[in-house]
């Protein structure tokens, strides 16, 4: 009875050292796999591919279009009278002289005139510009596109927008025209008889040179801007901020309105004609270099003047669009 009794409390032993031993286990076993499933969540977390937050950038969507229109506002209230010297240039291909004796002696009620199509027209064109322009680069900068092929096809689709709005350009450059001076009165009785006696068609007469102009140069254009606010060093005081704006602004815009100048020449040309056959891109730059001595250099009659115009525009435009960028955003 006594080695029976023994060998019952030694099982009873053996049993009770197991189960905590089992205890223990368990515990370490949960333990283990709650530190492994911890670490599982935090690297998947970490190298999650990123969804697109759509609720919290709604409210900004407005905000860049409302930047963009303002620039433009604000720069063609000050540059229209350069603007329309410059045009003198490019339609007769005469000097800078000539083209402001022309202009003064028509005088001031003529000064002004022609300027609520590119009011309008710059105006949605700016905010087209900038705001497509970040409505396509956000998505494919958030799906890890290359910054450089996202900003390129940005600033083609945004300039593609940009041309649905060439009618403006297309009155504008009618009412600048002397020929054009006793035809129409004002923006809307030149847009009743091009509809009424053309059809749609009419408005968009020069469109392939605009598009060849719009969408490269505003890809090379935010290319370029951002590259050089990156490199320039960071102002604290507003006033070296804005003159930093307008310079690097102005710079890019001058040299862009530069190169692709030759292609305003022959949009102008295309678009000083109302009615007849709508001729081709290759057709005016050959009968154009014709007229001009088939001298290339003479497709940039006007073009210092241009430069001036544009160092003097897109400064404008930077640094407004900067400033009301920092006052929408704060």
């Amino acid at each position: 009875m006594i080695k029976l009794a023994q060998r019952i409390a030694k099982t009873m032993q053996i049993i009770h050292t197991y189960n905590g031993r089992q205890k223990i286990m368990s515990c370490e076993s949960k333990e283990k796999e709650m530190s492994e499933r911890h670490l599982l969540d935090r690297a998947l977390r970490d190298s999650a591919v990123p969804v697109p937050n759509v609720r919290a950038r709604l409210p900004q969507h407005w905000k860049e279009f409302v930047c963009g229109g303002g620039s433009a506002f604000c720069n063609i209230l000050i540059s229209y009278p350069l603007n329309k010297l410059i045009f003198r240039q490019m339609m007769h291909g005469v000097e800078t002289q000539f083209a402001f004796t022309q202009l003064r002696k028509e005088g001031l009620s003529f000064l002004y005139r022609g300027m609520l199509p590119p009011l309008l027209q710059r105006s949605l064109s700016m905010s087209l510009m900038f705001g497509v322009y970040d409505e396509c680069l956000q998505p494919m900068l958030e799906y890890k596109v290359n910054s450089y092929i996202a900003k390129s096809c940005a600033g083609l689709v945004a300039g593609c927008f940009e041309a649905t709005l060439m009618p403006f350009e297309r009155i504008q450059t009618l009412l600048i025209h002397p020929k054009y001076h006793n035809e129409f009165k004002n923006t809307a009785d030149a847009a009743t008889h091009i509809a009424k006696h053309y059809g749609i068609k009419e408005f968009y007469r020069g469109l392939v040179p605009i598009l060849l102009r719009n969408g490269p140069s505003n890809a090379m254009f935010f290319i370029i801007r951002d590259e050089v606010q990156d490199r320039l060093p960071k102002q604290e005081k507003a006033l070296y901020q804005g003159l930093q704006n307008f310079l690097a602004g102005a710079s890019i815009g001058a040299l862009l309105s530069t190169l692709y100048y030759p292609l305003n020449v022959i949009k102008i040309a295309m678009q000083c004609e109302l009615g007849g056959p709508h001729r081709t891109l290759i057709y005016e730059f050959n009968y154009i270099l014709r007229k001009r001595g088939s001298k290339f250099a003479n497709f940039y009659h006007g073009a210092l003047l241009n430069i001036s115009r544009a160092f003097l525009s897109w400064g404008i435009i930077n640094a407004s669009y900067e400033v009301l960028r920092k006052f929408l955003y704060s």
